[in-house]
């Protein structure tokens, strides 16, 4: 340094001191200036006062001598200490060089800095407060500083600062913000516990309301609160504990829609559980604010109910999400789009546009807390709330597609549909035909629960009046291009599509479900052997099991597989003979005392050809034993084999279940059933010597044949022919099918004995 320069008021002793290498020295020159500024201060001599500290500002503090640059700094804390309380109308000129000195490559002179800077804060106090945003910027870049003694340093700064602000009423939070969110997303492990302190302590200052600005940082957060650090962690959840106690005390002040897709967005591993958390309790306090972003919510929330105990708390927690978010669907989101538009305010004033409800529907994707903000903007101050039901539908949807979604994840995902078939039919049928292919795939699920939900919501489905066709035939609200082959009829002279008369609710979507259903029992013939009975039983629950068992007869009857239709008449008799579910339905075909029944009962035999011993088990049920005997006589026509055999064996141990108890009491009146005793003596003489054999002949052995006093008298059947079934048109009916069957047997024979022939 030139120390033949004019630096007066600096005496030429104070600028040799200052410019020393020996710190004792430069202390001795701060206390010359300080005795100086003091005098002047005195004197009100403000001009000179400035006139030293730009002299040590810009000469010393700012030069390029590295022992100068610590007189200099020196020298202004003493500016500092002399001026006392007016030190507040020179700060910017005092703080200006010290922090430009905190980006020294020389760790002591960055010490030197911070001690400086600490002396002047010390006396300004309160003053200090309109610079806080540089200070707070320049002690976050210490608060990363490799050397230990300038860490030391800076973290008595901080405490000083923060000491400052705690006291103080005048602290500018709308300056501080935009700085707290830039300096957030540091990556940086000190200074993101440098700035998580602040907020902590800011957070606690009752005169400062920081929870209103916590959109601006709540991102920036969730990412601190998944650092490395043990340590920071904790102190990130500590803060984010207090804003969410805050929340639950003010929920009216608070920005929930502007926090929602930001919860979403941070649900992985390391902060899901505080994140479930945290979007459990907006639910909650928020309601129906939220449901623009719930497609996002469920984006988050459902993988993790397939979490197992190691995770239970974080399962808890979205297992609670889940249930808050549902409720708040209601049929008032069934309101078509027209319709709530008129109702709402127009876009201009706060509702969101398409691109944004897209936005709020399909976050995957790490976005900036800024154009978070943008997207979501005033959505708290809507006067409606419009509920995402396409993004809904489309979450659903990809986690039923995804083989690896656990367990819990599809009941839930099935759970949600039937919710909003039942809250939102008419919106919700729009999306049927997309989610009808993966709803019938589920139902090979290994789970019999997932299979269960799975069926609730084919049948809700199949049942709701919003998928009744109109004229044309086509569903209501439904985008369908499948043409749906409905059996027709004539009813009363009118000509009508549901052949079902007791169950007038059923619309188009039920017999395309059925069919399919049938398509996919002769596709998995594993599904049918193993859950068959379990899902058409669960059916019959959900459904009427007339419409069930009307339905399936009639497209068997129609069914080229012939083997496959007789496999499956063999089931559907088993369900109707055994299960208590279809125990009216039994009753119902048992007397055959209407037209309705006597008309199902027709329309069940024809499907019920494709196999005869199920067609002998249906007449025993409804009590056509004439007819039954008449069937038994055509079994000597037939190609007997060992599963014929065997079929027949379980109609024998059927006749001995409790369902043909009151079959077994009718052969006390022997008078009024001779073609009952005639048609089992005709099973009894179809069996080998076998074990239902010896069953069957023990039985009729004990029946007390009563003396026929004009044996060319008429036989006496106590069951008079129904007025309403053409029996001798049912026998025509089962020999067409049987030869069809017998066909069938011959080309596969042919085949398999001719194996290079061309069909």
């Amino acid at each position: 340094m030139n120390t033949e320069k004019d630096f007066s008021p600096l005496t030429p002793n104070i600028v040799r001191a200052l410019n020393d290498k020996l710190y004792e020295k430069r202390k001795v020159a701060a206390l010359e200036i300080e005795k100086l500024v003091r005098e002047f201060v005195a004197q009100n001599n403000s001009a000179q006062i400035r006139h030293v500290i730009q002299i040590l500002a810009t000469e010393f503090a700012l030069s390029q001598h590295p022992h100068s640059r610590k007189g200099g700094l020196i020298g202004l804390a003493a500016c500092s200490i002399a001026l006392g309380k007016d030190s507040g109308l020179y700060l910017k000129e005092l703080i200006d060089p010290v922090l430009t000195c905190f980006n020294d490559s020389d760790s002591r002179l960055r010490y030197y800095a911070c001690e400086a800077l600490y002396n002047i804060v010390k006396v300004a106090r309160g003053a200090v407060l309109p610079h806080f945003n540089v200070l707070f910027d320049g002690l976050s870049k210490l608060a990363a500083d490799p050397d230990p003694n300038v860490k030391s340093g800076s973290e008595l700064l901080d405490r000083l600062l923060k000491d400052i602000v705690t006291e103080s009423n005048k602290f500018d939070l709308v300056a501080f913000v935009p700085l707290l969110r830039e300096r957030i997303y540091s990556n940086n492990q000190y200074a993101r516990q440098f700035i998580i302190s602040w907020i902590h302590v800011l957070e606690s200052v009752p005169d400062i309301n920081l929870l209103d600005y916590l959109p601006e940082f709540l991102d920036g957060l969730f990412q601190i609160l998944g650092d490395s650090s043990k340590e920071i962690r904790r102190i990130c959840e500590v803060v984010l504990g207090e804003f969410l106690k805050e929340i639950k005390k003010n929920p009216s002040s608070v920005k929930f829609a502007e926090m929602a897709n930001i919860l979403v967005i941070h649900s992985y591993d390391l902060i899901q559980l505080t994140s479930m958390t945290w979007m459990r309790e907006f639910i909650q306090l928020a309601g129906r604010v939220v449901l623009p972003y719930s497609s996002g919510i469920l984006t988050a929330v459902l993988p993790c109910l397939s979490y197992d105990d190691r995770k239970k708390s974080t399962k808890e927690a979205a297992s609670a999400c889940n249930h808050s978010l549902m409720k708040l669907v209601t049929p008032e989101d069934d309101v078509d789009d027209e319709e709530s538009q008129t109702k709402s305010s127009p876009q201009s004033d706060g509702s969101p546009s398409k691109k944004e409800s897209d936005l709020n529907g399909k976050s995957y994707c790490r976005i900036s807390t800024r154009s978070l903000i943008c997207c979501v903007l005033c959505s708290s101050d809507r006067p409606a709330v419009t509920l995402d039901l396409d993004g809904i539908v489309q979450v659903l949807d990809r986690h039923l597609h995804d083989s690896s979604t656990g367990m819990m994840t599809r009941i839930a995902v099935l759970k949600w549909l039937y919710h909003l078939y039942i809250k939102t039919p008419r919106k919700m049928f729009k999306h049927t035909d997309s989610l009808f292919p993966m709803l019938l795939k589920t139902l090979s699920d290994e789970s019999d629960e997932v299979i269960l939900k799975d069926l609730e919501v084919l049948a809700e489905i199949a049942s709701s009046p919003a998928g009744q066709t109109d004229a044309s035939g086509s569903c209501n609200n439904s985008d369908s291009k499948t043409e749906l082959h409905i059996p027709g009829g004539v009813r009363d002279g009118q000509p009508v599509t549901d052949l079902s008369p007791s169950t007038p609710s059923m619309n188009s979507y039920f017999y395309k479900f059925m069919i399919n259903l049938l398509k996919r029992f002769s596709l998995e013939r594993k599904l049918l052997e193993m859950r068959g009975a379990f899902i058409i039983r669960q059916l019959c629950l959900l459904l009427h099991a007339e419409n069930i068992f009307h339905s399936m007869a009639d497209i068997l009857l129609k069914e080229e597989d012939l083997k496959f239709a007789s496999t499956m008449v063999q089931t559907l008799n088993t369900i109707l003979l055994t299960s208590a579910e279809l125990f009216q339905l039994r009753n119902q075909l048992k007397d055959l005392r209407t037209q309705e029944s006597c008309a199902l009962f027709c329309c069940l035999y024809r499907s019920w050809c494709h196999n005869p011993v199920a067609t002998v088990s249906l007449c025993f049920l409804t009590q056509n034993y004439r007819h039954a005997y008449d069937l038994i006589q055509k079994f000597g026509d037939l190609e007997v084999t060992v599963d014929f055999l065997m079929e027949v064996d379980k109609l024998v141990q059927l006749i001995e279940s409790p369902i043909f108890t009151y079959l077994r009491l009718q052969l006390l009146d022997v008078e009024h059933n001779p073609y009952l005793i005639k048609a089992l003596y005709g099973l009894l003489m179809l069996l080998p010597q076998s074990q239902a054999f010896q069953l069957l002949s023990h039985r009729l052995s004990f029946l007390m044949l009563s003396k026929q006093e004009d044996p060319k008298a008429p036989v006496k059947d106590k069951r008079l022919a129904q007025p309403h079934i053409d029996y001798s048109e049912l026998l025509q009916h089962f020999d067409r099918v049987q030869s069809k069957h017998l066909e069938v047997r011959h080309q596969r024979a042919g085949r398999s004995e001719h194996p290079d022939r061309k069909l």
